[in-house]
């Protein structure tokens, strides 16, 4: 795979040996670092409170919140295949944020 330089909170990436597309969730000054937070998309499953649906011109899927991983992305190869729009990454974050609110 090749490897891109930046990666973007809202940015839909494929990884090395991970099934499936990941969504950026983290912010870009923590992407920075070499790793990421990111949320599994699937096509077939459900939507609730922690799963979103998004669509782009090419991927269609449901955004997984409570399945963040952290992904070492100068260890692991990628490919940047997609961009969720402004609003849709917001009420993804504020879904995770939901989370760990409490209350």
């Amino acid at each position: 795979m090749v490897k891109l330089l930046a990666i973007e909170q809202g940015d839909i990436i494929k990884i090395e040996n991970i099934k499936g597309n990941v969504l950026v969730v983290s912010k870009d000054f923590f992407n920075k670092t070499g790793t990421i937070i990111g949320c599994p998309i699937v096509a077939d499953i459900f939507e609730d409170a922690l799963h979103i649906r998004i669509t782009t011109k090419d991927i269609h899927g449901v955004v997984l919140c409570e399945h963040m991983r952290l992904f070492d992305i100068n260890i692991r190869g990628y490919t940047k295949v997609g961009r969720v729009k402004y609003e849709e990454i917001i009420d993804i974050t504020d879904t995770i944020q939901g989370i760990f609110d409490y209350i």
